[in-house]
């Protein structure tokens, strides 16, 4: 049993999982890969808008003030999956299957998206431990915290939902979450903090947009105010806080305890998905060792945007977005 109780469970019921997994078997049958196409993406498409409202009704938007859920229910055989690849580079087709039914589950949630930058463009990433980067502040470390943060929050076209599939956790590794719905935090902080005072740079990940010099990165808000509540945009390691005042520093560091205070620690099991709001929750990884043998911490993550979603301020709008291009599986 994982420790996914600390967050929200909804549990797939047998003919959902039967659906996902004879409608992701037939799709890899007939590309013989899960390396994403125009054609393969088109017959994703056209699946998930098959599948029945069960399914659907698992695949809802999140809607508790936690900003997350986990979906439980799939299976990933271990032998089956061979070793977990010592770095994205090298997982090519591993674990093809599972890419695409995280692929189905993402176009029933939205939008899938990926990165020109990222991955070589791939719309399922593999977050495992790769050596020489241990302490860098990216999915492929494992030495040190990986600090909370916002997905891709450095550009303005960042998912909605950031989608975390398990298919190795052999040592209990634990995905840290925090909601900013959660947080106890004064008028004067929420009023300092939705200011446009400093910019959030791209982080280890993004070689290309670190060297963009185009333009002078933009400053943006920290917390804004959306119909339905507080969300935020949140990465302190890429954040030079150095350029601020005393007063903004401190209001910062007050969210950034009030959302160490509310963190949560999910563990997931091989099969689990943890699904996050990337508006309202940050999410981290606790330190750990890894081995490189072929047993260590193997997740599968996908980016979802949700069309005509509202709630971010209008100025993201003139974002150049360090010259990153995000790729829609499903263009309109």
């Amino acid at each position: 049993m994982s420790t996914a109780a600390a967050a929200p469970v909804r549990q797939l019921d047998p003919h959902s999982v039967g659906e996902l997994r004879t409608a992701a078997e037939k799709i890899l049958g007939e590309f013989g890969t899960s390396a994403t196409s125009p054609r393969l993406l088109a017959r994703v498409e056209e699946s998930a808008a098959e599948f029945g409202a069960t399914l659907r009704h698992h695949c809802r938007p999140v809607d508790t003030d936690d900003g997350l859920f986990v979906l439980r229910g799939l299976e990933v055989d271990d032998a089956q999956v061979g070793p977990t690849p010592p770095g994205w580079a090298h997982a090519g087709d591993s674990g093809a299957v599972h890419d695409i039914v995280l692929l189905l589950l993402a176009s029933v949630m939205g939008n899938p998206i990926a990165w020109q930058g990222q991955q070589d463009g791939r719309f399922v990433h593999n977050i495992v431990p790769s050596p020489g980067h241990e302490s860098e502040q990216t999915g492929a470390s494992s030495a040190v915290l990986l600090s909370p943060h916002t997905e891709d929050a450095f550009h303005p076209g960042r998912a909605h939902l950031l989608m975390l599939g398990c298919m190795r956790n052999h040592d209990r590794i634990a995905t840290t979450a925090a909601s900013v719905r959660k947080v106890r935090l004064t008028d004067e902080d929420v009023e300092l903090l939705s200011r446009p005072a400093l910019p959030i740079l791209p982080d280890d990940a993004y070689a290309e947009a670190q060297g963009y010099a185009d333009a002078a990165p933009p400053p943006v808000p920290t917390l804004f105010a959306a119909e339905d509540g507080l969300t935020l945009r949140f990465d302190p390691a890429y954040t030079p806080l150095d350029q601020a005042d005393e007063e903004y520093r401190a209001a910062y560091q007050r969210l950034e305890d009030e959302l160490a205070r509310v963190s949560v620690a999910v563990s997931l099991d091989p099969g689990e998905v943890l699904v996050v709001d990337n508006d309202l929750v940050v999410h981290g990884r606790v330190p750990f060792k890894a081995r490189y043998d072929g047993t260590d911490r193997w997740l599968k993550r996908a980016s979802v945007r949700v069309p005509g979603r509202r709630g971010r301020p209008l100025a993201e709008a003139d974002e150049h977005g360090y010259g990153q291009a995000a790729l829609e599986a499903h263009a309109a």
